[in-house]
């Protein structure tokens, strides 16, 4: 009985009540969007950036170019430096010098730059074409000399646009 009473209270209450049609502009069964990678795109965009970059001087010039960073410096300093994010300051400019001459001016002229607080600086070596078979003697003088500095933090062989392996970024130490 108490199913039958049901069925007839639920009749009573639909009195009236008509089927809706269904609207054409609104469909149950209407289909989610596809999702779109956005990630993938992403990555792909990126990988797009990096292969139209500048190349790393270091692929360019491979074997010709100078390298060094200080015990405890992070890895992404040397890697900025060598892209050029630093910038510039001061340059000095060793052609035409000879060695006792060059390394007077790189001592003076690293001096000046730590008691004026530049930070990043380059020095033209130049590329040693016209010295002897022995190789570029003021490149490898100054690699020498910048090692055992203190206040040098890390250098590299410059950019194309500027000197690439005939110059060096030198980072320096804060006073």
């Amino acid at each position: 009985m108490d199913e039958e009473d049901d069925a007839n209270l639920f009749r009573r209450a639909m009195t009236g009540v008509r089927e809706l049609k269904a609207s054409p502009r609104i469909s149950p069964r209407t289909q989610s969007p596809v999702p779109t990678p956005q990630q993938r795109h992403a990555d792909d965009r990126r990988v797009l950036q990096e292969m139209l970059a500048e190349p790393d001087p270091e692929w360019l010039e491979h074997g010709e170019t100078l390298l060094y960073r200080a015990e405890g410096l992070a890895e992404s300093v040397l890697r900025s430096l060598r892209r050029g994010h630093y910038r510039v300051t001061r340059e000095l400019d060793l052609h035409g010098l000879n060695r006792t001459q060059a390394l007077s001016c790189v001592h003076q002229f690293l001096d000046e730059c730590r008691a004026e607080r530049a930070h990043c600086v380059r020095i033209i070596h130049g590329k040693g074409n016209r010295s002897p078979n022995s190789g570029p003697i003021l490149k490898t003088l100054l690699d020498r000399w910048l090692r055992r500095r203190n206040d040098v933090l890390a250098f590299c062989s410059a950019r194309p646009v500027d000197g690439g392996t005939g110059a060096v970024y030198v980072l320096l130490r804060s006073r």
